[in-house]
C-alpha cells in the first residue's frame, strides 16, 4: 500500500486554475498537492459540524486575475 491515493480527472476553469497555482506557490505546493489540501479541509470542516464551507457554495462566482496577485 505504498501509494494508495487515486487518481482523478478534474476540470478547471482556466481563472480558477490559475487563483490555485498561484496559492500553491504561496504555500510552496504543487497545484496537485494544494488542491489535496483544500479538498482535505473541507472534509475536515464537514466532520466538525455537519455543514459544508458555507451557504453560498453553490452560488456562481467571477474570479477576477490579479485581484490578489502580486
Amino acid at each position: 500500500m505504498a501509494n494508495d491515493k487515486k487518481q482523478i480527472p478534474l476540470r478547471l476553469s482556466a481563472q480558477l486554475y490559475a487563483q490555485i497555482m498561484q496559492w500553491a506557490e504561496d504555500d510552496f505546493r504543487s497545484v496537485n498537492g494544494q488542491i489535496e489540501y483544500l479538498l482535505t479541509e473541507c472534509v475536515k470542516q464537514r466532520r466538525k459540524n455537519g455543514a459544508y464551507v458555507g451557504e453560498e457554495i453553490d452560488m456562481p462566482f467571477e474570479i477576477e486575475i490579479g485581484d490578489n496577485i502580486n
